[in-house]
């Protein structure tokens, strides 16, 4: 089984590096490997990032789209500083988030999508986060109920560190026309 998934993941998509650019030229990564090996999160990672972009260039949407590292990269740009060609391996990783999102592409981790679908609907909802919403909905989602909220949660609570209410404002409006704007067909 583990074998025939490998197989049609190694299936080469050559528009699939137009779908991902986003702004970034691509072509300017000549795999020297900075970016992976300044990233703090990469021992977490299926692939590296170095990796990830070459497999873009290649065309290797499957095998892309079904690995744990678009959905770990925490888009601290360690990488686009480090860079000596201005890659932008964040907005590259963005964008394969949401591809694998808009083709229904489930992470290997279900809680990792989960987060940044919860995350980014959350944004669309209030106009910025709402903390709570967040935990709440991420919580349901996931089935993972009680595991951190009675010594976390209520301490952050009992600081203000986290309200009750959600954000309001007139941002709101703006950051759903936004949100319209990006998902037209």
């Amino acid at each position: 089984m583990q074998s025939a998934d490998r197989s049609c993941a190694l299936v080469r998509d050559a528009y699939f590096v137009e779908q991902v650019r986003g702004g970034t030229n691509l072509d300017r990564c000549y795999q020297c490997l900075t970016c992976s090996l300044g990233c703090p999160v990469s021992s977490y990672m299926d692939y590296l990032p170095h990796q990830i972009v070459r497999m873009v260039q290649l065309g290797l949407k499957g095998q892309v789209l079904g690995s744990s590292t678009i959905w770990i990269c925490a888009a601290c740009e360690t990488c686009i500083t480090r860079c000596p060609n201005d890659v932008d391996i964040p907005k590259m990783m963005d964008s394969l988030k949401q591809i694998a999102l808009r083709e229904g592409v489930a992470s290997k981790e279900p809680s990792i999508s989960n987060l940044h679908e919860t995350f980014m609907d959350n944004i669309r909802s209030h106009g910025k986060q709402y903390e709570l919403a967040l935990i709440m909905r991420l919580k349901l989602k996931n089935k993972d109920y009680f595991s951190d909220i009675f010594p976390l949660g209520f301490k952050m609570m009992m600081k203000r560190k986290m309200s009750l209410r959600p954000p309001g404002g007139k941002a709101k409006d703006e950051v759903k026309a936004i949100f319209e704007k990006v998902n037209k067909p």
